[in-house]
């Protein structure tokens, strides 16, 4: 992930996944290779067990995260996640105002 700036906005992915895969897969690699394209993402992290799956992307603004949403193929991709991938999600957007971390 890029260096992120002193602020910027977080869009927290949280779901439960129906049975099987129905293409989940290729859709998410084409959506987070989509994404990258888009102006202001700033980097993507994702994590998954059995039950629940969690994405963090990060964006520069506000503004970004709603062009994100309404972009044409990231709506198909939407459409299919309620109609085939999620059995239920939530979706949170937080600004960051602070980070920090440790890395051996």
């Amino acid at each position: 992930m890029q260096e992120l700036p002193s602020t910027y906005y977080a869009v927290i992915f949280t779901s439960k996944r129906t049975i099987g895969d129905n293409g989940y897969e290729k859709m998410a690699l084409a959506m987070e290779e989509l994404a990258q394209k888009e102006e202001g993402f700033l980097g993507i992290e994702s994590a998954r067990d059995s039950q629940l799956g969690i994405t963090v992307s990060y964006w520069a603004t506000f503004e970004d995260i709603k062009r994100w949403k309404d972009h044409a193929a990231h709506k198909i991709a939407q459409e299919k996640g309620k109609s085939d991938w999620y059995e239920n999600y939530q979706v949170r957007i937080c600004k960051v105002e602070e980070s920090y971390g440790f890395e051996r």
